[in-house]
């Protein structure tokens, strides 16, 4: 980011508000980060999109989850008291080669325990946006939330 990108304003907007044009050219990148297509030609003419958009958009849209990458981010998750379960989360966030850098638990309450946990991404072999799903599939794992990153 330059000095002048200080200036800018950077806004969370959701998918589905966002125009047809920055929404294939989302996808252009998508496609052509997995490797389905080998140039920008093929990417754009297999979405419909002109070159020109893509160009026009390509450096100023990301996925929100992309930025967390190479990071520290914190999850909340509240946990079934049930043994094991913190043990699950841990070894998900290891199988992913996320470092965990702290991990708080409250007290269990009522059945249920909440934990918060900080973790550096920068050796990820997935994105935070599928950790935290694949966190949430968990069984036990009542609940996934992103509360903090640097």
């Amino acid at each position: 980011m330059n000095k002048k990108d200080k200036d800018f304003k950077f806004y969370l907007v959701r998918e589905d508000i966002l125009p047809e044009a920055i929404k294939k050219t989302i996808r252009v990148k998508e496609i052509l980060k997995r490797g389905e297509v080998r140039t920008i030609h093929d990417a754009v003419r297999m979405m419909d999109l002109s070159r020109s958009a893509y160009y026009k958009y390509k450096d100023f849209v990301l996925p929100f989850y992309d930025v967390t990458q190479g990071k520290l981010v914190t999850l909340s998750i509240i946990l079934s008291d049930r043994p094991g379960k913190l043990s699950q989360v841990l070894n998900t966030v290891a199988d992913s080669n996320g470092s965990i850098l702290t991990i708080n638990q409250g007290i269990p309450l009522q059945g249920s325990a909440d934990v918060s946990i900080s973790i550096e991404t920068k050796e990820m072999e997935i994105t935070v946006e599928t950790l935290v799903e694949r966190l949430g599939a968990l069984s036990g794992v009542q609940s996934v939330r992103i509360i903090g990153q640097v």
